[in-house]
């Protein structure tokens, strides 16, 4: 006869069970180089106006600022989330980061 290992009982099918991706934050990502292509230098960037400017579409939880890119305009950020490249090179370029996670 045909004796089985105890592992061979036990295949699973992985995509059976639990996981997070339902429950998971969506965050949407916006790069430097979008903001400096989009907007103008004094402007205020958060997701309202991400959103009209069509950088954020869809249902998401919290918006983050990367570093990609280079930015020569002086913008006011309001993101939930920010790289640390990304803030340096906002502030270089005489504009401020406020972080709504942090307030």
């Amino acid at each position: 006869g045909v004796r089985l290992v105890g592992s061979e009982m036990c295949i699973r099918d992985s995509k059976k069970g639990f996981n997070n991706t339902r429950f998971q934050d969506k965050i949407l990502i916006v790069n430097l180089s979008q903001l400096e292509r989009v907007f103008e230098a004094g402007a205020t960037v958060d997701e309202n106006t991400l959103r009209a400017a069509k950088l954020v579409q869809g249902p998401c939880d919290a918006v983050k600022l990367l570093g990609n890119g280079t930015l020569t305009k002086s913008l006011n950020v309001v993101v939930d989330f920010v790289s640390a490249s990304a803030r340096e090179k906002v502030t270089q370029a005489g504009g401020t980061v406020t972080v709504l996670s942090e307030a």
